[in-house]
């Protein structure tokens, strides 16, 4: 008997909408995969709540997919996804793709070695040149698109500290984006020994802009292991 194919469940980083992986999940279609993205609560129009909003977010979503799951989570997406998934018995691997990887007591800020704000509330401002920050080989067109779909980010999942941490128990997987102007290169080295495996694309942050159809090659070659 066939295994089942897994559902691919897509977790964006911070700003940044379901639609951001419109492309990649057309590259995924194509090879096969049924995929769903997830809208996190702490990412806008109208953010709200904080890491445990966004993990319950990714959980529900994966608890109503009847069958196996591997999640793909990007950048700011790892944690909430590292802390939402644990214990789930049908998430059969986790990709982190330019992501962070924390441990239980971690957020985004000791993730950095920075100390926690004085304040959590009101929004993490995006930095002032996205194009080079996020984009900086994607082609012009879908740069542009992408720029304007940025939405407002609330600043307390990055404050948040985990309490699960589903690499402990879960197979994992890291993609490093090596040209990455976001999440730096030497902090995605680190992050990855968490994982058990890494693979390396030649790209900026947000490989499934740039080059979709290769992500979606290497995703599938992750999921058949």
């Amino acid at each position: 008997m066939t295994p089942q194919r897994p559902t691919l469940v897509l977790i964006p980083g911070a700003w940044h909408l379901p639609s951001t992986f419109d492309l990649l999940r057309g590259e995924l279609d194509t090879l096969g995969y049924a995929s769903r993205a997830v809208k996190l609560p702490t990412t806008g129009p109208d953010p709200r709540g904080g890491l445990r909003d966004d993990a319950e977010a990714i959980r529900a979503a994966v608890e109503a997919i009847d069958g196996p799951v591997v999640v793909v989570a990007h950048s700011y997406g790892g944690i909430p996804a590292t802390d939402g998934i644990a214990g789930l018995s049908n998430v059969r691997h986790l990709v982190y793709l330019a992501a962070y990887v924390p441990d239980v007591n971690e957020s985004m800020f000791t993730l950095h070695g920075m100390p926690d704000p004085d304040s959590a509330e009101g929004l993490f401002p995006i930095g002032s040149d996205p194009r080079a920050q996020l984009y900086a080989d994607v082609p012009d067109a879908v740069a542009e698109q992408a720029i304007s779909s940025l939405v407002e980010q609330r600043l307390q999942p990055w404050a948040d500290r985990v309490t699960r941490a589903a690499w402990h128990t879960l197979p994992s997987t890291y993609v490093l984006t090596e040209r990455d102007a976001s999440l730096p290169v030497e902090l995605q080295e680190q992050m990855a020994t968490r994982a058990n495996a890494t693979h390396r694309i030649p790209t900026g942050h947000s490989p499934h802009l740039a080059r979709p159809s290769e992500l979606a090659t290497l995703i599938d070659e992750i999921v058949k292991g």
